[in-house]
Order: C-alpha cells, then sequence, then structure tokens
C-alpha cells in the first residue's frame, strides 16, 4: 500500500494499438500510485498489438484479462459499459482509478491524487472524484475550451459493488440490483456524490493521424449504432478526417505528462493539418464549429466565469469537504 488508501487501476479496449490509443502511456502515468491495474482486453483483430503494448510496461502490477466483445447483447455502445466493469469488478482498492485508454495523468497531479484519496477514504459520504479535463484536437498543440466538451468527469470511485460504469462508459451511478444488461438505465439509478480533486485528466483520443481518426470513428459508430449504419456514416467522410483550422481552437501552453514525450515525438502529420483560413464548406460543420456553440462558448468564458451551462453533469457536486 502506498498510501493510507488502497487504490486500483482499471481500463479495457479492443484494437487499441490499433486505433492509435497511448494505452502504454495511460497505464504508465498512475502506475506509481496504484498497487493493481486491471485491463479488459476484447477480441481485436489481425495485427493489434494492444498486448505486447501493455506487456512492454513489464510490471508486476498489470494484469490482463481476455474477453469477448457482443454487441447485440450490449448495443448503443453499452459494451463499453459492460466491459469497463469487468475489469472495475477485479480491482480490490479502496479507490478504484479509471483511466480510458486515450486519458493521461499528469505526474505532477499524483501526489495531489494520492492525498485526496488518504484524507477522504473514511468519509462515506463521498463515493468519487472528479478531475479537470484537457481535450487535445489535432495536434497535441491545441485542446477544447469550447462548450459541449465536458470540463470534469468522474475517474476515481469508491469500491462498491453497487457502482457502475454507466451510458457508453464516460462516467458512472449507483445502481442498485442491477441486471448486467441495462447500463443505459436511468429509472432506479444514482447520481455518485463526490469531491473534486486538482488534478487533470489529458484526453488525447481526438489526437490521431486525420486517416486513422476516419478508421476510429467508424469503429465507436459501429459499437453504438450497428455495422451497416457505422459504414453508411462512413461515406459522409472524406479518406481523411478533417479537423477544420486549428487556430479557431484554444492552443495548450503548458507541459504534457512526461510519459507521452516518445508519443509526442511521432506526431507526423502537421502537413495534413489545417492551421489556419476557412472551414470546408463541402463537409459538416463540428459542434465547436458552429453559432449556437461558439455564442454558448463566448458566454461561458466571458460572462459566467468559465463555467459551463447546460453541459452533461452525472455527479452531485459535495462542497467544503
Amino acid at each position: 500500500m502506498l498510501g493510507n488508501s488502497k487504490i486500483s487501476g482499471f481500463s479495457m479496449g479492443r484494437n487499441v494499438s490499433k486505433l492509435y490509443y497511448p494505452v502504454r502511456q495511460s497505464i504508465e502515468s498512475i502506475l506509481p500510485i496504484v498497487d493493481e491495474f486491471y485491463f479488459a482486453l476484447g477480441d481485436s483483430e489481425e495485427g493489434d498489438r494492444t498486448r505486447e503494448e501493455i506487456e512492454q510496461i513489464n510490471s508486476d502490477k498489470v494484469k490482463i484479462i481476455d474477453t469477448k466483445w457482443d454487441l447485440e447483447k450490449y448495443p448503443r455502445g453499452m459494451e463499453h459499459a459492460h466491459q469497463t466493469d469487468i475489469a472495475k469488478n477485479a480491482c480490490s482498492g479502496d479507490w478504484l482509478f479509471y483511466l480510458q485508454a486515450d486519458e493521461v495523468v499528469h505526474e505532477d497531479d499524483l501526489p495531489v491524487i494520492q492525498k485526496r484519496c488518504d484524507a477522504l477514504v473514511d468519509d462515506s459520504r463521498i463515493e468519487g472524484f472528479i478531475f479537470n479535463y484537457h481535450h487535445f484536437w489535432g495536434d497535441y498543440d491545441h485542446f477544447h475550451k469550447s462548450h459541449g466538451w465536458y470540463k470534469k468527469e468522474i475517474r476515481i470511485i469508491r469500491n462498491d459493488p453497487e457502482i457502475h460504469s454507466w451510458q457508453s462508459a464516460q462516467s458512472f451511478r449507483r445502481i442498485p440490483d442491477f441486471d448486467g444488461l441495462s447500463y443505459r438505465q436511468k429509472e432506479g439509478t444514482f447520481k455518485l456524490n463526490v469531491a473534486t480533486i486538482d488534478a487533470r485528466i489529458f484526453h488525447y483520443g481526438w489526437v490521431r493521424p486525420p486517416k486513422l481518426m476516419k478508421t476510429k470513428i467508424r469503429h465507436i459508430n459501429t459499437n453504438h449504432k450497428g455495422v451497416e449504419r457505422a459504414l453508411e456514416m462512413d461515406k459522409a467522410i472524406p479518406k481523411e478526417f478533417d479537423y477544420g483550422p486549428l487556430d479557431r481552437v484554444a492552443r495548450f501552453e503548458d507541459t504534457h505528462p512526461a510519459v507521452m514525450a516518445e508519443w509526442i515525438d511521432k506526431l507526423n502529420w502537421q502537413e495534413s493539418l489545417q492551421h489556419s483560413g476557412k472551414i470546408n464548406p463541402l463537409r459538416q460543420k463540428h459542434k465547436h464549429e458552429t453559432f449556437r456553440d461558439k455564442f454558448i462558448s463566448f458566454l461561458e468564458q466571458h460572462v459566467a466565469g468559465g463555467k459551463e451551462i447546460g453541459g452533461f453533469k452525472n455527479y452531485n457536486l459535495v462542497r467544503r469537504v
């Protein structure tokens, strides 16, 4: 045990390496403060090297659980939540730290996280912790401050069998008498009572070569909408995903997690990005490019003091703890 509380890490995925997720860096980022890390590895396509990437970590803390995905039994993205629960249920810590395979924690924040977990481990009011999010876009120099990109989310939960991954595994809820199937149910579920942690999740899910970004979107759409609909939607996207003019997205001036250094050095698609100019009129606008979202973003940043207006908030914040 590294502190007064025991922390377990967990995650899930399939075709993770093939779709350009920094899975090894994600796991390594929190390994110093967890006693164990479980990864539910789905039945990936030929050529995927996720297992090899994880095994390169070479740590007794890291354990792989082999799984099979069933998109008919768990449609509309619910297989993501089901797989997350498989990894969660293997954990033995007081606190369970969930990172998706494209999420990384900065080493400067690890002592803050450990201290906060230790301080509140005996406070039964607290069922989890929310983190601040940096959503990167196109490359590692631009990130979203715009409306619609969740600014905070639950990433540490108490080890409680009634707490489950929810919907498409973005968040968690308390679900008493859960049937093991209905991950999108709202009735009879309860938002978690959470405290804040002054720590960041670096989300790199929208940073990959444009051609692979298109492939990743097709895989996500398949998990949510089925194969036929995903292929139909794929036809609307050009051969390469168009991130749009990056000068319309906030510039990131801080440091990235140290574990990402080698991964960031691999970026070789700068020439495929549009750094300025007009939006391509032949494609559908991204959400942050629409007038509505730009207007709400302005209000959030210049009138509401950075507070989100009408965004997704799947938690109850316990203040003064």
